[in-house]
């Protein structure tokens, strides 16, 4: 029956499969680039979630109360914020993302997040609370129920908790009452790459200029490339927009291999290359235990039962080996080898690090936390 393959070794295989060449797949425009100017608007506003049962925020959080006081006195009802005393109310942190060119009456998503000592949102009502942008200006209003993906539950000291049920979602919470303008009839629009790269930025350039015309693209740097439409479409931006983002392009990018030390996890790209490089590889296994040693008296002597400890130190090297790769060998050609030694993913992290210490690493290492 043959052998199974361990886990170390089907890591290794997988790194490997990923670090093999692969053709080259073109890319949309649309996937590689955005309009500058034409993006997203961080909203936030602060607000109160009511109807909790007895999870909300508690007297010493004196915010709330503050806030129930002066809620209620814009209804016409006066009370001093410390006789306050509800368990049923949260006050919350409320954002929101404001998508390009929404127009006033379009419903968008909300995020909820408690700012006091809640124990969970379940169940909560948001109020009726205005979302600002950076500018000051209200953009859109958000009421509606909290959904929250998570719970809280205790009883005589034990407690069970699942997720984050300080934080939730009110899913088309929000109606937006201000649009941004985005002025895309001005010339020259810029597209902005979202990895820059000359050879990508180039392509990107090229491929407009067969489609629109001589002269309709040019790459200003590795980020941007700028669009000057023809002088019959100076007034069409949109529609000279919808033809470049279905553009395919070729996109290029630097040869990376990305690591994680936590996890073992290697991810090597494509036209990732090792110069002519020796690697040894071993380990040092050291166990250190502690036994329990009890003295005990002699019959009917004097003494008494001494308890103590003893430690033993034991250590044992792994067999090692020696690999050679030649030039232009690649990480899967390194992933095989360090197999046949037996290394774990660990291993194969520590040798590609110590492998770019010594500027044999023809690749871009990135080391996550």
């Amino acid at each position: 029956m043959p052998a199974r393959p361990t886990p170390a070794a089907l890591a290794l295989a997988l790194a490997a499969a990923l670090a093999a060449p692969a053709p080259a797949a073109a890319a949309r425009v649309k996937e590689l680039a955005d309009v500058v100017g034409v993006r997203e608007n961080a909203l936030y506003g602060y607000g109160l979630v009511v109807g909790l049962p007895g999870t909300g925020d508690s007297e010493r959080v004196l915010f709330t109360q503050q806030s129930v006081a002066g809620m209620l006195g814009r209804l016409g009802i006066r009370i001093d914020p410390k006789d306050v005393r509800s368990r049923n109310v949260a006050a919350v942190m409320v954002t929101a993302r404001l998508p390009p060119f929404a127009r006033p009456g379009t419903r968008i998503d909300v995020a909820v997040a408690s700012m006091g000592n809640a124990r969970s949102l379940a169940g909560g009502l948001l109020l009726v609370t205005p979302l600002s942008g950076g500018d000051g200006k209200v953009y859109a209003v958000g009421q509606g129920p909290v959904q929250v993906a998570g719970y809280d539950a205790g009883a005589g000291g034990a407690e069970l908790r699942k997720n984050t049920p300080t934080s939730g979602r009110v899913a088309g919470g929000a109606t937006v009452e201000r649009a941004v303008d985005f002025a895309l009839g001005q010339a020259p629009l810029v597209l902005a790459l979202r990895r820059p790269d000359l050879t990508t930025a180039t392509r990107v350039a090229a491929a407009v200029n067969a489609k629109l015309g001589a002269g309709t693209a040019r790459a200003l740097d590795p980020a941007a490339v700028e669009l000057s439409p023809p002088a019959a479409r100076r007034d069409d931006a949109v529609g000279v927009l919808a033809e470049v983002e279905l553009l395919e392009v070729e996109a290029d990018q630097r040869a990376r291999v990305v690591v994680s030390e936590r996890t073992g996890t290697v991810v090597a790209g494509e036209g990732v290359r090792l110069r002519p490089v020796a690697v040894a590889h071993g380990g040092l296994q050291v166990r250190v235990q502690r036994d329990p040693a009890v003295s005990q008296p002699a019959p009917f002597g004097a003494g008494r039962t001494v308890e103590s400890t003893r430690d033993r130190a034991a250590a044992a090297e792994a067999a090692g080996g020696v690999v050679a790769l030649p030039a232009a060998a690649s990480v899967e050609d390194l992933a095989r080898a360090l197999d046949l030694l037996g290394a774990s993913p660990r291993d194969l992290v520590a040798v590609l690090e110590a492998i770019r210490a010594a500027g044999a690493l023809d690749a871009d290492l990135e080391v996550l936390e």
